[in-house]
């Protein structure tokens, strides 16, 4: 009998320690696929200049402190609309924000048609900075704009959310109502058809529901639906069945994100991630309705924003962030007409 089990128990520490092995080296192997960190070549080169105003110059972009792991941590994250060879412009552009000592963070998403200070380029809409530029350009962007320092982007395309959402076994959520829209300018590859109610969504379907902003509130229902999103798909990837499948979701993932975090870093978050209840962040439209001014210029409708209350703005939120709260609610206040 101690024979058996001294081999029983052999057996299931070499079994620990092959099983160990494979999520660390799945773990390392996507950190080093997915990061310019360690030396893989960015997929964004910045466009002709000829296409951004004549009457500026590019700028070095200015970077921030490396984060030392105590400080609150701020992330971009990128989902492009590239097609092919063009890198075209960022289709959503949201800003994670965490504090590792209290373990709270903030979601926040950004009206891409903010009119803002492009470093080197002149005013334009947000999602310019990511064609002039790519994701240092929108980086320090929005660095500029939310008077915070940004020190790391994680970017992904179309297929890199469609990839994500199928690994984890697709998202059940409820579809607030009927969203019909069609392109013949993407050959029909990304139309959008939903019915109202609750769902079953897989990748595609899901990409679907965060793009859809073909109504009376256009991008600040979208940003809205995407901050919903992005927190269910959190608490599923946080969920045990997604802990099993860890491997294979880095592995079907990897080719279509990039990011700037090196393998330290991204363990370093990943385990402080895990740490932080999905339901209990908070999520803020980046400008507030109360300070957005929509505008017209040189023809075309922009959202203007006043950066010194916006940055106050910010550095409130998070003043609030560290009080005790009962509930967490979306500010980000909509209109009542929705109809398509």
């Amino acid at each position: 009998m101690r024979k058996i089990l001294k081999w029983l128990g052999i057996s299931v520490t070499a079994a620990v320690l092959l099983v160990g092995g494979y999520y660390a080296y799945s773990i390392y192997h996507f950190t080093n696929q997915i990061s310019v960190a360690t030396g893989q070549d960015s997929k964004f080169k910045p466009q002709a200049q000829s296409q951004s105003p004549t009457n500026v110059q590019p700028v070095e972009v200015s970077l921030p402190p490396e984060w030392d792991g105590k400080e609150r941590v701020n992330i971009l994250l990128l989902g492009g609309d590239s097609r092919g060879e063009d890198s075209g412009r960022s289709d959503s552009v949201m800003v994670a924000s965490v504090d590792p000592v209290t373990k709270k963070a903030t979601l926040m998403s950004i009206l891409r048609d903010t009119y803002v200070d492009i470093p080197g380029h002149g005013q334009s809409r947000l999602n310019a900075a990511f064609s002039y530029g790519g994701p240092d350009l929108t980086r320090q962007t929005v660095s500029d704009l939310l008077g915070i320092p940004i020190q790391y982007y994680v970017y992904t395309d179309f297929n890199g959310f469609i990839a994500l959402v199928d690994s984890v076994g697709g998202i059940d959520l409820d579809v607030e109502k009927d969203m019909y829209y069609t392109s013949k300018a993407d050959k029909h590859q990304f139309d959008i058809d939903l019915k109202k109610g609750m769902q079953h969504m897989d990748g595609k379907t899901a990409l679907q529901y965060v793009r859809f902003r073909h109504d009376a509130t256009s991008d600040f229902t979208r940003t809205e639906r995407q901050r919903k999103f992005i927190t269910e798909l959190g608490g599923k990837i946080q969920s045990t069945s997604s802990l099993i499948k860890l491997p294979s979701i880095l592995n079907s993932i990897s080719p279509y994100i990039e990011t700037n975090l090196s393998t330290t870093e991204m363990l370093q978050l990943a385990s402080l991630g895990f740490n932080i209840d999905a339901k209990t962040i908070a999520k803020q439209q980046i400008p507030p309705n109360e300070l957005v001014r929509e505008t017209t210029v040189k023809g075309a409708q922009v959202l203007g924003v006043d950066q010194r209350k916006l940055e106050s703005f910010v550095q409130n939120m998070f003043e609030q962030e560290n009080k005790p709260v009962t509930t967490t609610t979306d500010s980000a206040a909509t209109k009542t007409n929705d109809t398509p």
